[in-house]
């Protein structure tokens, strides 16, 4: 069983949005703090956060690192290339994406690290909506050697990887043969990032995703509540629409295992939340 871990892209100067995309707000909290979460609900290993020199970054979540990129305005794999080096050591694969992927699902994670473990290829390229994501991609932590060197000799387009490593190529056909992506990712929405403020306001204005909220035990004695569903975006929202608050009194198990009270945790279509007291005998 290979140890994933997650690598997110900050960003940079983010010219065409105009201001720091990492920073941007999404239902209370920023697109980092959502895309790191999210990766934090999947991978079973180390998550770091790639920074650019000097970059001041938004609040992240308990146990992200921060890594900085060596050298500013080399690209992307750059910036996969320093990720990939903070986990040399301690994670055989990583789950590489930018901070401005708003509507990336667990499902999808999922999909991409289990074709690294299935093909054994040093690269899992989606390649979906008709362009291939290396934004989206899974990454050997044995890469960064290789990413490195090829950095050096001039050569940083994403492509660069491909003709020196074996790459497993998903298209939308593979990556929606997988049921649970095919129910909550229908259009592998996954992959849409945000470059303008355009794509920022579209995004912004979409509804939150629909969950099903529970309140167990003594929660549900003092009010009565049975499961419904509601649109949150955030297991704050949730509790809001459960009439809760989350405090040292209440925790969250999200889809069963998960157990929390971080009101910023991301929620995603599909997801279960149920509310327990934490006190003794709730």
């Amino acid at each position: 069983m290979q140890t994933e871990a997650g690598v997110v892209l900050a960003g940079g100067r983010s010219s065409r949005m105009g201001e720091p995309k990492a920073g941007l707000e999404w239902h209370g909290s920023t697109l980092l703090y959502r895309t790191c979460a999210l990766l934090g609900r999947v991978i079973d290993g180390p998550l770091v956060v790639v920074a650019a020199p000097g970059q001041v970054l938004p609040g992240l979540p308990a146990g992200a690192e921060v890594v900085e990129d060596p050298v500013e305005g080399l690209g992307p794999m750059q910036g996969i290339a320093a990720g990939l080096a903070a986990l040399t050591g301690r994670a055989e694969v990583a789950f590489a994406c930018s901070t401005d992927a708003p509507f990336l699902h667990p499902a999808f994670v999922r999909r991409v690290l289990r074709g690294a473990e299935e093909t054994g290829a040093d690269m899992v390229l989606p390649v979906a909506r008709g362009f291939r994501q290396p934004l989206a991609a899974g990454y050997r932590t044995s890469l960064s050697a290789l990413l490195t060197k090829l950095i050096g000799e001039g050569d940083l387009r994403p492509g660069m990887l491909f003709k020196h490593c074996e790459v497993a190529q998903l298209d939308d056909a593979e990556l929606l043969a997988d049921s649970a992506l095919a129910r909550l990712d229908p259009e592998l929405e996954s992959v849409v990032n945000v470059n303008t403020p355009e794509d920022y306001a579209e995004a912004r204005s979409r509804p939150a995703p629909e969950v099903t909220i529970e309140r167990f035990g003594a929660l549900a004695r003092d009010a009565g509540h049975r499961p419904r569903t509601g649109r949150a975006a955030t297991l704050g929202e949730a509790a809001e629409l459960a009439g809760l608050t989350l405090d040292r009194h209440v925790v969250a198990a999200v889809n069963g295992d998960q157990v929390t009270r971080d009101p910023l945790l991301p929620l995603v279509a599909g997801d279960s939340v149920a509310f327990l007291s934490a006190d003794a005998g709730g």
